[in-house]
């Protein structure tokens, strides 16, 4: 039985994480939204979902993954779920929570880049709170960036079996999650990702590598990939980008 996949059908956003590790792994899923007939269609499916009152542990928002009676919400929880199943992640106990603890790590900056352009509140348009935006982007793109980057750099460094991954020998979906967060702060901020991606060597070289993996290389290069757009969570104003 294929996946049932929920998330909005025009940006990438949280769900890009999940939608990597299904491609990565040849999964079998449909994603709902986008294979409705449009976009209004596709909102209104995933609204309808969230709106039903017999399920049990409904979800808070999107993304979300059906998996026969299973319902899994939470991007994290979701790479969780999908890792056991598709060897995207250790078998061992230990390994498998350090894969978990990097990905919680990255939800954090992907929390913080969205506020870059939110800083007040989610329901007010960019416009409404340029400055504050201004002045919160400076912060992440001199403080927090280098950061989160130079810690996931760290790890790749003292990952004792060295085959350039985040954890162990093999790819998990932490790695793909490293990728695809490398893809939002180079749309949003490629002024600062120029410098930055050269104080990260191997951090930047398993971005590369990922890109050239045959099954996430072909998911790149298809209609299936979303364009980063204004309307998801890395938005590129230049004016932000310092």
């Amino acid at each position: 039985m294929a996946y049932e996949f929920y998330y909005w059908p025009s940006i990438q956003g949280r769900g890009e994480f999940v939608r990597l590790a299904l491609e990565e792994a040849g999964a079998d899923y449909i994603d709902i939204a986008r294979n409705s007939v449009d976009v209004g269609s596709g909102e209104e499916a995933l609204m309808a979902f969230l709106e039903r009152d017999d399920i049990s542990h409904p979800p808070f928002a999107p993304p979300f993954l059906k998996d026969g009676n299973v319902l899994i919400g939470q991007t994290a929880a979701i790479l969780l779920y999908l890792g056991d199943r598709h060897e995207l992640a250790p078998r061992d106990e230990a390994k498998r929570l350090w894969v978990h603890q990097i990905q919680l790590t990255i939800a954090d900056l992907v929390g913080e880049a969205h506020d870059t352009h939110h800083p007040l509140s989610g329901d007010l348009y960019y416009e409404d709170q340029k400055p504050e935006a201004q002045r919160r982007a400076k912060s992440f793109r001199e403080e927090r960036i280098p950061k989160f980057l130079g810690w996931l750099e760290r790890i790749l460094a003292r990952n004792p079996e060295g085959a350039g991954q985040l954890v162990g020998s093999v790819l998990t979906y932490a790695d793909l999650s490293l990728f695809q967060v490398v893809e939002g702060l180079v749309y949003a901020f490629p002024r600062r990702m120029r410098r930055t991606l050269r104080e990260v060597p191997r951090l930047a070289a398993l971005h590369q590598a990922i890109a050239q993996r045959p099954r996430i290389r072909a998911y790149l290069n298809s209609d299936r990939r979303i364009a980063f757009n204004e309307q998801g969570i890395f938005r590129h104003y230049p004016e932000l980008d310092g």
